[in-house]
């Protein structure tokens, strides 16, 4: 008879093969690795274009091709799992820039034939720009290297509890009430209609699916599975889930539309939303722990959603409960790609917390991360909110947080790559008759601010028109007031609360610090002298290594760390600073995602000896090599100085190979990191527990290790997915030991 633990085994085996499998599909993936499944062969799901620009755009446009898509994905029903689906594809592989065309599709003949065949002539870019233009714009946003937000998508989090209350039956009653109450929203509520029916069909084609599996199944404890599978996937086609199974299969089949339809990928506060379920399963005898943990890792497979574990409500009491336990155990079983936050507070239970850590020492697999309730909560307040909504917004995305169901953020869509910045400060100062980092700190910030005005100006073009170009159709259903009043999320968010992220905050320090230091104080360099090695990038490697060679930020009370301070000081000043109409509000932090490659490309020579083109230093850490002993706490007590203050998140990213196991008492140090790191002001931490043995490995043979998962930055992927450039990222942030 097969145990949980048979299947779990074959389940993970299953999801290598697939790995492997997408990766010779699509070629290297620099991303979540998002659950999916390879694509079937002869999978076609042809686009329905309403703008002559050979894109689609607004109700009609993404509805239809929400329904394409999802028409064209076949059922997903595996006999080891007791929940079932999967998605593959998404829509913005049909309208985007080429960037965004993955490999299969430039492979897939019908498809490329329909592409060249008149329809549309090129790949047009995923924002309305003949509507909507901003030609105006473009000039700085690319002086400065901004990432606009323009054309970003569903970076906020949906309220799962309103969408479990009533299923996909209540809410379509809800949308066809509210069609008859709100006249002339007719199309809005058409589309949203549309949207559901096609998940509900989506449903149906898994239970003919499950009933073609169970007439061939001869196992009874796989057959047993399949019958339940099949009843749940029934009884919430239309139907309110009312047990923990149903629960869990309704948020895959979501999670799934909503992958599709805008990559989605924020979750909810899952020991507190599936607590009841569980209460009144176990309550009436119908769930045990073991099958509770079974069906969180199986969700867990099915997509990797941002989900936050524990925390504290607004009267400072803790939210762990048993089921959190069960959560953990159930990711403990699975052990891949898992996207759990553990929010850790001053009355958060220890065991807990202990619990969190020993899984990352024992798999090393980048999970689960911890966030510093202390500072998020504080920091959120200082924005005009009180403690309630503050202690609501959870971690649901790669480096941010989002107020479930009331908040419209755009966090990790718009950024500034201060590197540049200082770059184009330093071309300005070059004919200066003086110059001093004071007159280069004073053209910056002059710099930054125009940089600020410029990203504001394109954050309220998006979310004044994202409405027509991209509405959010599948997150509206969970989203308050837009059914009740035919809005769009962008249109009626309680809060706009907009994330603009700093990248290259070491690689901007360390330069201040070097001239500083290289320049005045010492004079071993004139500032013609450094000009010029700049210009020919260092063709003399004694400039170079003159400059490298100055205590770096992050080293523990260096000038640089005094330049790091002062830059955050600065960027936080000055975008809390922007006007901003129709309440809304930009609130600074520090992070590059995955684009430290990227931003680092348009990026010269700078003075801290980073040579042309290379990577700029990953979000709010050092640059790599900083220091060789203490490097752990170090760069903990560093990151949690230069925390921008209002909510949002500097990350602090650590890899490293512990010296010290469980048993030696590795745990116990590393708890005692978090617990300090958070104490000092810390927001958010990602660990990757290595072996360093076994990572230059996978960085020389990804085959070797293909179930070696890391946390690239935010967001865990698999190793082997990952290019050789984001491989050779993650093995240089690596630090020895603690």
């Amino acid at each position: 008879m097969l145990t949980y633990r048979d299947r779990i085994d074959t389940m993970r085996r299953t999801k290598i093969e697939h790995t492997l499998a997408k990766r010779a599909q699509n070629g290297y993936t620099d991303l979540d690795d998002f659950g999916t499944v390879p694509l079937p062969e002869g999978y076609y799901a042809e686009p329905w274009y309403n703008s002559e620009n050979g894109s689609f755009y607004g109700l009609d446009g993404m509805s239809e091709n929400f329904c394409r898509v999802l028409a064209a994905h076949p059922a997903y029903v595996d006999p080891m799992e007791m929940l079932c689906g999967r998605w593959r594809d998404m829509l913005v592989n049909y309208r985007g820039d080429v960037h965004y065309m993955p490999d299969w599709i430039k492979k897939n003949e019908k498809l490329r034939n329909f592409m060249s065949s008149g329809v549309t002539a090129q790949w047009s870019k995923r924002w309305d720009e003949k509507r909507f233009p901003y030609d105006d714009l473009k000039p700085l946003q690319k002086l400065y290297n901004i990432t606009t937000g323009i054309d970003g998508d569903a970076h906020f989090a949906c309220d799962y509890r309103i969408g479990l209350s009533l299923g996909f039956g209540g809410l379509l009653e809800k949308i066809r009430h509210y069609r008859g109450v709100n006249c002339g929203k007719e199309a809005f509520y058409d589309a949203e209609e549309r949207c559901v029916l096609a998940i509900v069909d989506f449903i149906d084609r898994h239970i003919v699916k499950i009933g073609e599996l169970l007439a061939d199944e001869t196992r009874p404890e796989i057959k047993e599975s399949l019958e339940k599978m099949k009843t749940v996937c029934e009884n919430i086609r239309l139907g309110a889930p009312k047990t923990f199974h149903e629960a869990c299969q309704w948020v895959a089949f979501f999670n799934c539309a909503s992958r599709i339809y805008t990559r989605d990928g924020a979750g909810f506060q899952m020991d507190t939303v599936l607590l009841p379920y569980y209460e009144a399963d176990v309550k009436a005898g119908i769930l045990d722990d073991e099958t509770a943990k079974f069906l969180i890792a199986n969700l867990l497979l099915i997509d990797p959603h941002y989900y936050q574990i524990s925390g504290v409500d607004e009267q400072d009491r803790d939210l762990t409960n048993h089921l959190s336990y069960l959560i953990l155990g159930g990711a403990d079983m699975i052990n891949i790609s898992c996207n759990l936050t553990v929010r850790v507070h001053e009355n958060c239970d220890p065991a807990f917390l202990r619990y969190a850590v020993e899984c990352l020492f024992r798999h090393k697999n980048g999970w689960p991360r911890f966030c510093g309730d202390k500072t998020l909560c504080e920091g959120y307040m200082r924005n005009g909110v009180d403690k309630k909504t503050a202690r609501e917004r959870i971690a649901v995305g790669c480096n941010w947080m989002a107020v479930p169901g009331k908040e419209f953020p755009m966090n990790d869509t718009v950024k500034i790559n201060i590197a540049k910045v200082m770059e184009v400060a330093l071309g300005e100062m070059r004919d200066a008759p003086i110059k001093s980092t004071e007159a280069l700190f004073a053209l910056f910030e002059k710099h930054l601010e125009k940089a600020v005005e410029v990203t504001a100006a394109g954050v309220n073009l998006h979310l004044d028109h994202v409405h027509e170009v991209t509405p959010e159709l599948i997150m509206n259903l969970m989203f308050h007031h837009s059914l009740e009043q035919g809005l769009d999320a962008s249109e009626c968010a309680e809060l706009y609360t907009v994330g603009v992220d700093g990248a290259g905050l070491a690689v901007v320090a360390d330069s201040f610090a070097a001239m500083e230091q290289r320049v005045e104080q010492e004079k071993k360099l004139t500032w013609d002298a450094l000009y010029e090695a700049l210009q020919n990038d260092f063709a003399d490697e004694r400039v170079r290594a003159m400059l490298q060679s100055t205590p770096k930020y992050c080293g523990g009370g260096t000038a640089a760390d005094a330049w790091a301070a002062r830059l955050t000081e600065s960027f936080s000043g000055v975008v809390k600073a922007q006007k901003m109409p129709k309440g809304r509000q930009l609130v600074p932090g520090w992070f590059s995602w995955a684009r430290s490659i990227e931003y680092g490309s348009v990026v010269g020579a700078t003075p801290n000896g980073r040579r042309a083109g290379e990577p700029i230093s990953h979000g709010a850490n050092p640059n790599p090599h900083f220091r060789t002993d203490g490097a752990v706490t170090a760069q903990a007590s560093g990151i949690a100085a230069v925390q921008c203050g209002y909510g949002n998140t500097a990350p602090l990213q650590l890899e490293f190979d512990p010296k010290i196991t469980i048993e030696e008492g590795g745990v116990e140090i590393v708890m005692q990191l978090i617990k300090t790191h958070f104490l000092q002001g810390g927001t958010l931490i990602n660990i990757n527990i290595l072996d360093s043995e076994k990572l230059l490995e996978a960085h020389e043979n990804p085959e070797r290790h293909p179930d070696l998962v890391v946390r690239v930055t935010g967001f865990t992927a698999y190793f082997a997915s990952l290019s050789p450039g984001f491989r050779r990222l993650v093995v240089s942030r690596f630090l020895e030991g603690m």
